[in-house]
């Protein structure tokens, strides 16, 4: 497990675009694992400015996002869809065919996961899965007390994650409910991971995760046993971390 820790969240977007740039640029044909939420929206526009300048290609690049609200359409402005066509897609040159979001319309989620998780086996798995972590250790929307073996699921979204995301709707009672999500296994199944953390509220979660036992009350803290797993953030995120000396 590698560290890095950026002064602030510039630099931490800019370290972290350095390494989904350089995967790139050594295998132009990956398979990348996205995410979304406030954390990687400085990672995608630097990504951009780089495919601006002529420095960075999507070209033969696929993707498959972590997880979508169940009952949002691809064009609704809070879906996860949205998110990436809005932040990434419509702005570089990455093939529409190639780039994977749950369908949060889908009339049969059971149905929905087993497509999904055939999306993902076909593409002979992801070779950098970029990740962010929630208040309670929640990656993607694995939520505390969910078992690891999981892969993609209908997740109930704890109380905490839509008091988290309010924030985006008009209230919370227009928030969704349950989401699609990658599940654990899944994440784990990743070649190498890559973590974006930022911000003092996040501190302590992430020395819990880093720092104490695996357990799925902290679903983060699987993290611990992925044989490649690097950490960009920044000072107030991980000054805890780096003061239990959680990571080497």
């Amino acid at each position: 497990m590698k560290l890095i820790c950026a002064k602030d969240y510039k630099g931490m977007c800019r370290q972290a675009a350095n390494i989904l740039s350089a995967q790139l640029i050594i295998k132009p044909d990956s398979v990348l694992g996205l995410a979304t939420g406030s954390t990687p929206v400085g990672i995608y526009a630097q990504l951009i400015d780089w495919y601006n300048k002529g420095d960075l290609s999507f070209a033969e690049a696929s993707s498959v996002n972590l997880d979508e609200y169940q009952g949002l359409a691809p064009d609704h402005p809070q879906s996860y869809r949205y998110f990436m066509q809005h932040h990434l897609f419509d702005h570089v040159d990455m093939r529409p065919e190639a780039t994977h979001v749950p369908n949060g319309l889908a009339d049969d989620s059971d149905a929905e996961c087993k497509r999904y998780n055939q999306v993902i086996r076909s593409m002979n798995g992801v070779d950098l899965q970029l990740l962010g972590v929630g208040h309670n250790g929640h990656i993607a929307f694995n939520e505390p007390g969910e078992a690891f073996e999981l892969e993609t699921h209908l997740v109930p979204l704890a109380p905490t994650t839509v008091e988290a995301n309010k924030r985006f709707f008009d209230s919370v009672d227009d928030v969704p409910t349950h989401a699609y999500s990658m599940g654990v296994k899944s994440i784990m199944s990743a070649k190498k991971i890559l973590l974006m953390v930022s911000g003092k509220d996040k501190a302590a979660v992430l020395a819990k995760a880093f720092s104490g036992p695996v357990t799925p009350e902290i679903p983060a803290s699987v993290l611990q046993l992925h044989p490649n797993v690097v950490i960009v953030g920044d000072h107030d995120a991980l000054h805890l971390l780096m003061e239990q000396g959680g990571v080497e």
